[in-house]
């Protein structure tokens, strides 16, 4: 896996858990969701990835971090975009508080699933 996909891969896992994290996607939803995800990055469009941020109650910093990660590969031709359901493990260290710049910082919202973006 290179880096390009490790970053999207972390950024879509965070992106994906918040964006659907309240109700469960439907597969229709969920094939929207990516086709709408996909159609934003390959077209460079950082105001619509932006949009999929869950963003209340979010550190500034982190929020701008994020940001940064995810329209890091803005502009790629995505050969493969997927969601897959978080196992146990991921779930522990998705939901494990982490140390941010200004303290420890956690998700929000219950993740769900992850985002695999493969470039």
């Amino acid at each position: 896996m290179n880096t390009s996909t490790k970053i999207l891969t972390v950024a879509g896992a965070l992106l994906f858990s918040v964006a659907l994290g309240i109700v469960a996607g439907t597969p229709a939803q969920e094939k929207a969701f990516t086709d709408k995800y996909k159609a934003a990055m390959e077209g460079k469009d950082t105001a619509a990835l932006e949009s999929f941020l869950y963003t209340q109650g979010s550190d500034p910093a982190a929020l701008e971090f994020y940001k940064m990660m995810q329209s890091g590969g803005a502009g790629e031709k995505i050969s493969s975009i997927e969601l897959v359901n978080l196992t146990p493990e991921d779930v522990k260290k998705a939901t494990t508080p982490m140390d941010g710049p200004t303290g420890k910082v956690c998700l929000n919202l219950k993740p769900t699933k992850k985002l695999i973006i493969k470039v």
